[in-house]
């Protein structure tokens, strides 16, 4: 008999939504400045800790990673992604995404993120993990997502696995 696969972490991130003068969304990304995804550009996120809300960790991360005050109530969940690293199974984990376009604050750089404005239509995907173009458009124009990533040898490229 197979053993039951252990849970795999979980973690959030929050994708700030903001309109501009000229009617364009635009959304936080920051380009990472150290540990998984070095140079690539995320959104604010991270580990929920234990003993901790997926919620409550998204108020902790945001705030970590780019100064910015969210409040909980104002996180409007968008889907969970399951990623998976055959090749590097420590990375694999369960990621809820949330959008919002509510905070105190202004944007700052951390030890983590240089955060950057985008507009929604330009997303900068070639510089973000390769799972992106599958679901973040989707998910920014409101669709909720649920979807598992599989990584390659690589562990970069990916290929969607279905539900």
């Amino acid at each position: 008999m197979t053993p039951a696969p252990a849970a795999l972490p979980q973690v959030c991130v929050c994708y700030l939504i903001r309109r501009r003068a000229d009617g364009r969304d635009e959304v936080l990304l920051g380009r990472k400045r150290k540990g998984l995804g070095l140079g690539k550009y995320v959104a604010p996120g991270g580990k929920v800790e234990a003993g901790e809300t997926v919620r409550a960790a998204m108020v902790r991360e945001v705030l970590e990673e780019v100064g910015l005050t969210v409040a909980a109530a104002d996180l409007s969940p968008r889907g969970v992604l399951t990623y998976l690293f055959p090749h590097r199974p420590a990375w694999s984990q369960q990621s809820s995404v949330f959008v919002t376009r509510t905070w105190a604050g202004s944007e700052r750089e951390s030890e983590e993120l240089a955060p950057e404005w985008f507009p929604i239509d330009e997303l900068p995907l070639e510089s973000m993990w390769d799972d992106a173009k599958h679901w973040l458009p989707g998910a920014l124009a409101g669709n909720h997502v649920e979807a598992t990533f599989s990584f390659g040898p690589d562990n970069s490229s990916v290929a969607p696995v279905a539900r």
